[in-house]
């Protein structure tokens, strides 16, 4: 509740334009429309407990206290960074009373909004089970982290995960209008600069509304083109939490854009980690872990390259080391690119776990000792270099295995060029077979 000794007019700009139904929140239609999932419910009078999981500043507690209202359940909100199990033991009596008829002259169901509800660990979320399962809350969570990491499957299975969207442009832009019209002024920006404000809120309706509060509360001037602004406001880093979803998120966006050739999104999503902190080092293991990976044989240089550029970076440091790295990103995104090697060694991997313990052929095994000898190690063997093609053709494989081909190099880069040098001993092993 609002403090008397507050004016209206002292409260957040973000604050007064919170919300005051379902159909006024912005972005999360696909949440809220009568054929969504919480529209659904709604409709159906039945509200099941779910976990919001979002981006800050979409609406995941503005939309939690909405849903109680409308459900007319008590709404009762709690943080888990500030919160424990004593207050979560009151919360579930007071639910109790509450259902029970025990709290007169309130709402018989309860709305139980926990934010931040992954910072609660795997024993705490097992306390949640019992009052979920038999209807004394509603829980709804809140969370900016990939809840199939931070919450555990029993709480999961009682819950139906809900995924905002970080807001739009056009969303931006509706937000930016109700904060002028609760202003009763346009915000001293020109076209240019309304972008550049929507693009420095990366998704986030609260600070898109604190920037534009900010902007207000300048003193009167000309309108501000993009350089102005700039100077006028504090840029805010993109969101990006290194420890976590953005972390895998982007490097995987960077592997497969140099996997599918595309240089320049590559360049992108690289330089999105770096301007997000991420370790300069991690993005190197990666580059040379795709160099192998995707390149191989194609492109052995690849390796190099990546290795080269790994070297110099932890010589010279950030930010010239950095160059390196945008280098050796446009290397891999315009080599040739094979996985050959990388499926090679898998099927040999998994072949060598089938097949067990299978000894070598007797004639390749090394005989230091007459007993190994007078038991047939080392007989027949055939040294390659004293043969006329330089190759013998011999079995290397088990005893009792069939011979396989693991690696298939394909019709691309330097691999072209192994691909015939396979083709040629194939040849040369199938005449020796049948002679």
């Amino acid at each position: 509740m609002t403090s008397p000794f507050v004016r209206d007019e002292d409260r957040p700009l973000a604050e007064r334009l919170r919300p005051g139904s379902l159909e006024e929140v912005v972005g999360q239609d696909h949440l809220l429309a009568l054929t969504a999932p919480l529209g659904r419910m709604l409709a159906a009078g039945r509200l099941a407990s779910v976990v919001l999981w979002g981006p800050p500043g979409c609406g995941k507690t503005t939309i939690a206290r909405l849903l109680a209202e409308r459900a007319n359940l008590h709404f009762e909100p709690l943080s888990a960074v500030f919160s424990g199990v004593a207050d979560l033991r009151k919360v579930f009596d007071a639910a109790a009373r509450r259902r029970d008829g025990g709290l007169l002259g309130g709402k018989g169901g309860t709305l139980l909004f926990v934010d931040e509800i992954h910072r609660f660990n795997r024993a705490q979320q097992d306390g949640f089970l019992p009052y979920v399962e038999n209807g004394t809350v509603v829980l709804v969570g809140a969370t900016t982290e990939n809840p199939s990491f931070e919450l555990n499957a029993a709480l999961l299975s009682r819950c139906q995960v809900l995924v905002l969207r970080r807001l739009d442009d056009r969303a931006l832009d509706l937000l930016l209008t109700r904060a002028e019209t609760l202003l009763g002024r346009p915000l001293p920006l020109d076209e240019d600069a309304r972008a550049a404000v929507k693009a420095m809120a990366d998704g986030d309706g609260r600070y898109l509304l604190n920037l534009a509060e900010e902007l207000a509360l300048l003193p009167p001037q000309p309108v501000l083109g993009p350089a102005e602004l700039a100077e006028a406001v504090q840029r805010r880093a993109p969101s990006y939490d290194k420890d976590r979803e953005g972390h895998y998120n982007l490097i995987s966006a960077l592997h497969k854009s140099l996997r599918g050739s595309d240089t320049d999104a590559a360049l992108y999503w690289m330089a999105r980690m770096l301007t997000g902190g991420e370790d300069p080092l991690f993005i190197a293991r990666r580059l040379t872990r795709f160099a192998v990976e995707d390149i191989g044989l194609a492109d052995p240089n690849a390796v190099v390259q990546a290795l080269a550029a790994w070297d110099v970076y932890e010589r010279l440091g950030s930010p010239e080391g950095e160059l390196a790295l945008a280098q050796l990103v446009i290397y891999l995104g315009t080599a040739p690119k094979s996985n050959a090697a990388y499926k090679a060694f898998g099927t040999a991997m998994r072949a060598a776990k089938e097949t067990g313990s299978l000894m070598p052929p007797a004639h390749i095994l090394n005989a230091p000792t007459k007993l190994m000898k007078d038991i047939g190690y080392g007989k027949g063997y055939q040294y390659d270099h004293d043969t006329a093609d330089g190759f013998s053709g011999q079995n290397y494989f088990p005893d009792g295995m069939d011979r396989r081909t693991f690696y298939r190099p394909v019709e691309r880069g330097f691999e072209r060029e192994v691909k015939k040098r396979l083709d040629y001993w194939d040849r040369l092993r199938s005449r020796k077979g049948e002679a």
